[in-house]
C-alpha cells in the first residue's frame, strides 16, 4: 500500500508518502518520488504514530450510571468518595471487565499505549495486568499502595507488579508517604506519578518535592507554577474533558507557550470513554471557548509524540522504515495535517488493512 498527502509526527508535519509492505513501514520520502508505480493499493491521507492515552482510571467503568452532581472530592477522594466506594462493591471480575473493555475501545482507536492509575493496592494492579493479557497495548500501570504510613513491604511488592507509583494530591499524602514512594521508586527504576492542582491550587514545593516524573491535571496552576514545573523537567498530562465536568480547564496555551512537556488523557472512565481522538477535538475546540487558542500541532504532539518519549520510546514516535509498531492510516485531507488530525480523526477514519496477527508491544 503506497499512502501519499502527509504525515504528522516527532518531525512535525510535512507532505510526504509513505509505502507499507506487509503492514510494516518500507519506505518514506517526498511526495510524488516514491519508487513504485501503477502497482498495489494507492490512497491519499496521512499517515501518524499510534497516539498514546496519557492518562486514564479505566477500572472506574464499572460505573454504568451518571455520576451524582457534587464537587470532584466527593466522587473520587480516597477513601469514602463514590467512586472508590462502587470499586470496593465491585467484584475483581466486573473490574476486570470494564478494563478490558476500555483498553479494546482504545485499541479499535489505533491507540498504542496508556498510562493507567490503579488504585486498590497490589489486587489493583493484578486485576489490571490480567484484563490487559493477549491485547495489543502497551498497558504502563501505576499502582497505589493501601496502607497510611506507607508500609515498605506492600510498597516492594506494588512496585514488582507495576510500572510506577501514582498518588493522589499532595494534599492528601503527606510529605514523608510521598517521600517513601519517590525513594522507592527511584531505587526499584520505575516511575512516580501525583496529581496536583485539580481542583485548588497547591504551592509547587508541594508536589515538586521529592521530584515526580509525572504531574496530572495542573488545572488551577498559576504561570509561576507551570515555569517551575518546567525548570524541573517534569511532564504533565492533562485531561480537558474531566476537568471541563467541574467547571476547570488545564491552562494549555500557557503550558504551550512556556514550552512544558504535555500528554494528553482520558481520565476516569466513569465520566468519558477513553476515546483520545474526542480529547483532542474537545481540547482544541474548547481552547477557542475560554478565548485561549492552543494549536493543532501542540495538542498533536501531546497524543503522538511526548507520550512516547515519556515511556522511553522515542522510535514509535517517528514513521520511518523499520520503526517499532505500526503508525496509523488516516483517510484525512492532507493539507493542514496537524489540524486534520485534531479536530476530524475518528476510528472510522483509519484505514484497517490486512495485517499479521497483532502481538503485544515490548
Amino acid at each position: 500500500m503506497l499512502v501519499e498527502g502527509a504525515i504528522v509526527d516527532a518531525d512535525g508535519a510535512r507532505p510526504g508518502y509513505v509505502r507499507f509492505r506487509r503492514g510494516e513501514v518500507a519506505e518514506v520520502g517526498a511526495r510524488g518520488t516514491a519508487s513504485v508505480h501503477g502497482r498495489g493499493r494507492r490512497l491519499r491521507g496521512i499517515v501518524v504514530p499510534a497516539p498514546v492515552n496519557g492518562h486514564t482510571h479505566l477500572a472506574d467503568g464499572v460505573s454504568v450510571r451518571e455520576p451524582p452532581p457534587g464537587p470532584v472530592a466527593a466522587l473520587v477522594a480516597s477513601p469514602s468518595g463514590y467512586k472508590f466506594r462502587l470499586l470496593a462493591e465491585s467484584s475483581a471480575a466486573r473490574k476486570a471487565a470494564a478494563i478490558r473493555a476500555g483498553l479494546r475501545e482504545m485499541i479499535r482507536d489505533g491507540v498504542g499505549a496508556t498510562l493507567d492509575f490503579r488504585e486498590e493496592g497490589l489486587a489493583g494492579v493484578q486485576h489490571f495486568r490480567e484484563a490487559a493479557r493477549g491485547l495489543p497495548i502497551r498497558a504502563f500501570v501505576f499502582g497505589r499502595p493501601l496502607r497510611r504510613p506507607i508500609d515498605p513491604a506492600e510498597l516492594r511488592a506494588v512496585l514488582r507488579a507495576a510500572d510506577g507509583i501514582g498518588l493522589s494530591s499532595a494534599r492528601e499524602e503527606d510529605d514523608q508517604s510521598r517521600r517513601a514512594v519517590a525513594r522507592a521508586c527511584r531505587a526499584a527504576g520505575r516511575r512516580y506519578g501525583l496529581h496536583a492542582s485539580e481542583a485548588v491550587r497547591e504551592p509547587t514545593d508541594r508536589y515538586l518535592d521529592p521530584r515526580p516524573d509525572l504531574l496530572v491535571h495542573l488545572a488551577k496552576a498559576s504561570r509561576a507554577d507551570l515555569l517551575a514545573v518546567r525548570d524541573a523537567g517534569v511532564s504533565v498530562a492533562v485531561c480537558a474533558r474531566s476537568n471541563a465536568l467541574f467547571g476547570r480547564q488545564p491552562p494549555l496555551e500557557t503550558m504551550e507557550r512556556l514550552g512544558l512537556r504535555v500528554l494528553l488523557g482520558t481520565d476516569n472512565a466513569m465520566f468519558h470513554p477513553p476515546s483520545i481522538w474526542a480529547e483532542l477535538q474537545f481540547a482544541y475546540d474548547v481552547s477557542r471557548l475560554v478565548r485561549r487558542p492552543v494549536s493543532a500541532g501542540f495538542l498533536a504532539r501531546a497524543a503522538l509524540v511526548e507520550p512516547w518519549r515519556w515511556l522511553g520510546l522515542p522510535e514509535r514516535a517517528a514513521v520511518a522504515p523499520g520503526m517499532p509498531g505500526r503508525p496509523l492510516v488516516l483517510r484525512l485531507p492532507p493539507e493542514d495535517p496537524e489540524y486534520q488530525v485534531v479536530t476530524r480523526t475518528t476510528e472510522q477514519l483509519i484505514v484497517r488493512g490486512r495485517p499479521r496477527p497483532a502481538r503485544p508491544p515490548r
